[in-house]
């Protein structure tokens, strides 16, 4: 894929995470900054990038410069994603969901930084797995950069978009069959971390009353 020109995008800056790093060598101790950085113009691009640096404002110069340089144009439909999907970086996995109109960006941490940056109006967003920021950041650019809308699909396919359109169930806003994990699937993964959830809190609650 092309890399975007970012000197025709108005991008603005955030600091997601900032980390101290102290390292014991033979002559001292050395501290140094490293910084997660997202950069979007809240129109369909957006991106992440980690700075390394021993001052925080050449750490956040640094971080800036690798978004910057890893920008990804994000497909929307309505303010919202084209369908759903699940990716995984590491020990993290990051669930997005298409939403209706008016439920705004349900999500936390990195992954509603980098959503909202992205322009993505309405959207729910889950973290299944490591609350790791970093790894989050990495998963959810992943899932964004594999959505697909019915344009691409019919493009891929050799179709119209209308054949595409007639053979998804949710018409407008098609359930890909690239995604890494099938709808039901995922509900289901939901369904179990929940009740995990509501079984620990349960148990707490008697431990107490007891």
């Amino acid at each position: 894929m092309a890399r975007l020109n970012v000197d025709s995008l108005d991008l603005k800056e955030r600091i997601v995470r900032t980390n101290k790093v102290q390292k014991t060598t033979k002559g001292g101790r050395t501290m140094s900054w490293s910084t997660l950085m997202v950069v979007g113009d809240r129109n369909g691009h957006v991106g992440a990038g980690i700075g390394k640096a021993r001052a925080i404002p050449d750490a956040i110069r640094k971080g800036t410069d690798d978004a910057k340089k890893a920008l990804i144009r994000v497909p929307m439909v309505n303010g919202t994603i084209p369908h759903e999907i699940l990716a995984q970086h590491g020990a993290s996995q990051v669930l997005l969901k298409p939403a209706a109109p008016g439920t705004g960006v349900v999500a936390g941490g990195a992954v509603r930084i980098l959503l909202e940056e992205a322009g993505i109006q309405d959207i729910l967003a889950k973290s299944l797995g490591s609350n790791n920021p970093v790894n989050n950041a990495w998963a959810t650019i992943k899932a964004l950069k594999a959505l697909k809308t019915v344009e691409d699909v019919a493009k891929m396919r050799g179709k119209t978009t209308e054949e595409v359109r007639r053979g998804s169930v949710l018409g407008a806003m098609p359930s890909i069959n690239e995604a890494p994990i099938a709808a039901p699937a995922v509900v289901a993964e939901i369904k179990a971390v929940n009740a995990v959830e509501d079984a620990f809190a349960v148990s707490a609650e008697e431990t107490s009353n007891g």
